[in-house]
């Protein structure tokens, strides 16, 4: 058996689930005939031996030249460069704002100038009866 000591909870969860599913598999396994038993233990033999292997870790190369080339390092041309495309984000959603706001005060100032040179007084929109006269006169075009 593996003495190995897990790392993780996980680990040891998976490590005991393992264990609990072996013994009800060789406790049942008095009763099959030979064949089917050899199969077994070749099979069990061969996950085991893949869960030995311990799988690698390959680390990328780290890329650092000097010059005129870019590098990872701390330069202050980096570090402008990496600033540089958050100021134009900042600068656009501004500018953005701000001619939504225009857009928005322009259409307010159209309206209320309509209200306020319309044939009505400004009174007439918030009474109720104006309301059902529309649908009326709308009904009846």
């Amino acid at each position: 058996m593996n003495t190995k000591v897990p790392t993780s909870i996980n680990t040891v969860a998976e490590d005991q689930f393992g264990q609990r599913l072996a013994a009800r598999l060789s406790a049942g396994n008095q009763e099959l005939p030979h064949d089917i038993s050899e199969r077994l233990r070749v099979a069990r033999a061969q996950a085991v031996a893949a869960r030995k292997q311990a799988p690698q870790l390959r680390t990328a190369p780290a890329v650092v030249r000097s010059g005129n080339t870019l590098t990872m390092g701390g330069s202050w041309w980096t570090r402008i460069a990496s600033v540089v495309p958050l100021i134009a984000l900042v600068a656009g959603l501004i500018t953005i704002s701000v001619m939504q706001d225009e857009d928005r005060a322009s259409e307010l100032a159209e309206v209320d100038s309509a209200l306020l040179t319309g044939d009505l007084p400004p009174a007439a929109y918030t009474d109720p009866g104006f309301a059902q006269f529309l649908k009326a006169e709308n009904a009846s075009d």
